[in-house]
């Protein structure tokens, strides 16, 4: 179901407050949605945030107005708000792709996207289920789906590199551990970086026989999580050789799980381990041992249409379906802030601010958008880092610099010209020392028909909340500031 994939625990969470650390334990590894949501009730209770949050509200129209020097926000409520600053944190995963098949509107039973599911849950008993879909939201779901369902059919574009989640209950004196030395770890997450204390490897793994690099992955294959993938080897995402060790290891398991050897091969990716989103997963490839599961191989038999009663591919063959579930994914990074699409100085849209490609400068903020703000924005670590100590870091920022221009008594402030292409290099250059940029992914764009590819998060971690603490402290270099 669905699950935090980073190593959570105490360290998902906002850092900024210890009472609040304190006051919260997780009770698993891995938590939930369901406490996920109870967390974020606790953190509005207890910060009294609820009287400023109107939830079940869509804003339809934002912008800049250059006489007033303020934003002008409109809702699906009717309502109208000005302000000096707005701040953008619409999330980098909430714009849900829905793929351009024809017949969606002829199918005849229950069809739900995984980023829009019912608050009440979908009952599977009894029902054939088509899903479309095996990036991080199938994997999730079709373990459960599989055990409820009366037949499940699985429409398989890409197959996946998966890890086991190994989710566990988190004992009594690891939490009292993490919250009697919060100041310390809180330190070594900001210095970590993926915003956890979590210690990479400190060796190629090229200085080890195969034997010996198998040894390591088995270790910590069994102990579950990403420490296969980020704690065993220094190299694994800068160096094809080393990468293609852990690839092979982890494709071994595919085929040791499978037990139909013509299943399994379909079930093996080839891709660079870990440029794609690497998936946590609870019983994903054993699912494919149950009697009532059927995988469709899209590359080789595509999806032609959607009829009324299921799905029919290339070749003809129909799969007659109850409940369809799109686990297709999102416009990732981009996509919210473009169905946002504030408008700037002169009446500037986003979309066409960034029709050839995105632009910003330090990931937070966009050139002819005064005042605007992003958090998680594309070109900062956000997908690829801690996201609630990220969000954080970077709203600590964003509050310091405007009150850096209310003791200056400035009124407006944006990037320089040109200065977001320099910043745009920097990302770039930085994800071209790794293996990110030669995998086809969300990451890049490549999931969505027709978007410009383009490599959207800042690689450096601890580098890039530094690159912030410079900004300010030479005087919001790179910024125009106004009155």
């Amino acid at each position: 179901g669905a699950r935090v994939d980073f190593p959570g625990g105490p360290y998902y969470c906002y850092t900024f407050s210890e009472e609040l650390v304190k006051g919260w334990n997780w009770a698993e590894s891995q938590p939930d949605q369901k406490d996920v949501l109870a967390y974020m009730d606790y953190v509005a209770d207890q910060l009294d945030l609820r009287r400023d949050i109107q939830l079940d509200t869509w804003v339809t129209d934002a912008r800049f107005n250059e006489t007033t020097q303020r934003w002008v926000i409109e809702t699906d409520q009717g309502e109208t708000v000005s302000a000096q600053f707005m701040i953008c944190a619409v999330g980098t995963l909430s714009a849900a792709h829905k793929p351009d098949i024809p017949g969606f509107d002829d199918f005849a039973g229950e069809c739900y996207h995984t980023g829009g599911w019912p608050n009440e849950g979908v009952d599977f008993a009894g029902k054939r289920v088509g899903v479309i879909g095996t990036g991080s939201s199938g994997v999730q779901s079709i373990p459960i789906i599989a055990r409820e369902a009366d037949q499940l059919t699985v429409f398989q574009r890409t197959p996946q590199y998966t890890i086991p989640a190994k989710n566990h209950p988190l004992d009594e004196a690891f939490i009292n551990h993490t919250q009697q030395n919060w100041p310390e770890i809180r330190d070594q997450m900001i210095a970590s970086p993926f915003g956890a204390p979590i210690v990479p490897g400190e060796h190629s793994a090229l200085e080890y026989t195969e034997d010996e690099r198998n040894a390591v992955y088995e270790e910590l294959w069994q102990k579950g999580g990403f420490a296969v993938a980020f704690n065993s080897y220094s190299d694994i995402l800068t160096n094809k050789e080393a990468n293609f060790s852990l690839a092979e290891f982890v494709r071994s398991k595919i085929r040791a799980t499978v037990k139909d050897p013509v299943t399994a091969e379909k079930l093996l990716p080839d891709y660079y381990i870990g440029t794609k989103r690497l998936i946590l997963d609870t019983g994903y490839h054993e699912t494919y041992n149950r009697d009532n599961v059927t995988l469709v191989d899209l590359k080789a038999d595509p999806i032609e249409r959607i009829t009324a009663s299921g799905v029919r591919t290339a070749s003809g063959d129909e799969y007659p379906l109850d409940i369809l579930i799109l686990a297709t994914g999102y416009d990732a990074v981009t996509g919210a802030m473009q169905r946002l699409n504030p408008k700037g100085r002169n009446g500037i849209s986003l979309n066409e601010e960034w029709a050839d490609r995105f632009n910003t400068y330090l990931g937070m903020t966009i050139p002819q958008f005064p005042n605007l703000f992003m958090i998680h924005g594309p070109e900062t670590p956000s997908v690829l880092y801690n996201m609630p100590l990220g969000a954080e870091l970077e709203a600590e920022w964003i509050r310091d610099c405007i009150g850096h221009l209310r003791e200056e008594s400035l009124g407006t402030i944006e990037p320089a010209k040109g200065v977001e292409k320099g910043w745009g290099d920097e990302v770039l250059e930085i994800a071209n020392e790794t293996l990110f940029p030669l995998t086809d992914s969300w990451y890049t764009g490549a999931n969505i028909p027709g978007k410009h590819r383009q490599f959207a998060v800042h690689l450096g971690g601890p580098l890039f909340f530094q690159r912030l603490t410079e900004v300010a402290e030479n005087d919001y270099e790179g910024f125009v500031l106004q009155e």
